[in-house]
């Protein structure tokens, strides 16, 4: 029995084959680093803009994918999906897009082109461009919301507002394109019915899939800051297994979920330390799954 829509399945249904995601970095900034709307990024981001598997694209996209086909071969005899994951995926002249993503959709071996961005970098000549590209393979959007609550995305350093996502997936949806959204499960002051509000809205935002992330805390960030001087704890295992299974609980049977958890570098991981083991924790996830007999969608 499968708890939850997973993306292998919808993949399979879609593609008819299993597909792995090439972390690609396309040399972007970010404008909650540059000063535009803030500095020093948000207060959980590395370095490395949560790109920290990625593989430097600069002006050559094919030498990338072929490196970065390299680094993953072994997991992966399906199709590939073209990752833009650092900083902010959206965040350069149109030009410098339309140049980038172009050449990644032509290279025979993607399948699917997937970037990461905010929803305040998405303006209409940029949505436009997105669109053409969904016309020669399919363009995935992930946007990091995080969470629904102003004092958490004040805390975070997020910097914007609610309204702002609303209106990107909108005009997202409008041009055919699919969005999947980031969600942080462990938030500082946040509870679980807080996390379970933040699931049920990403559920009925017109989003396609969600990307349920524990709250790790890394090494040189301004949560670290905070986690040290003992503003907050990190989850144990148990209790974020808990909540994950509360937001699916939560959300409709046809949103796929594209992540239960994800990880940092283990070099700059302070806490929680269950979570450098992932194979331990996506097998104490399953068994969970099993003996709760976990739904989707059972208390929509």
């Amino acid at each position: 029995m499968e708890h939850y829509f997973s993306l292998n399945s919808y993949l399979r249904q879609r593609f008819g084959q299993k597909m792995y995601k090439l972390a690609l970095d396309g040399g972007f900034s970010c404008p909650n680093r540059d000063g535009t709307v803030g500095k020093g990024g948000c207060i959980f981001c590395s370095g490395r803009g949560s790109g920290d598997f990625s593989v430097p694209v600069g002006n050559d996209i094919s030498a990338a994918i072929v490196k970065a086909v390299s680094l993953v071969k072994h997991k992966n005899s399906g199709g590939w999906i073209a990752y833009f994951q650092n900083f902010t995926g959206t965040y350069a002249p149109v030009e410098r897009l339309r140049e980038l993503y172009t050449a990644a959709v032509n290279e025979p071996e993607i399948s699917v082109l997937s970037i990461g961005t905010r929803p305040d970098c998405l303006g209409d000549d940029v949505v436009e461009l997105l669109a053409e590209l969904n016309k020669i393979k399919p363009v995935w959007v992930e946007l990091g919301l995080q969470t629904i609550h102003p004092e958490t995305a004040q805390y975070i350093r997020r910097g914007y507002p609610l309204p702002v996502f609303d209106d990107a997936v909108k005009r997202l949806k409008a041009a055919g394109i699919e969005v999947i959204v980031h969600m942080i499960i462990g938030l500082p002051g946040e509870d679980a019915d807080m996390i379970y509000k933040t699931a049920e809205y990403i559920g009925s935002s017109g989003a396609d899939g969600v990307k349920f992330q524990l709250l790790h805390i890394l090494e040189g960030t301004d949560l670290a800051k905070d986690y040290k001087a003992g503003k907050f704890k990190a989850l144990e295992l148990d209790e974020y297994i808990e909540l994950l299974e509360g937001c699916i609980r939560r959300i409709p049977p046809n949103l796929v979920v594209h992540r239960l958890t994800g990880d940092g570098a283990k070099k700059d991981l302070i806490a929680p330390l269950w979570s450098g083991n992932k194979k331990m924790v996506l097998n104490a996830i399953n068994q969970a799954f099993d003996r709760d007999m976990l739904v989707q969608g059972e208390l929509l």
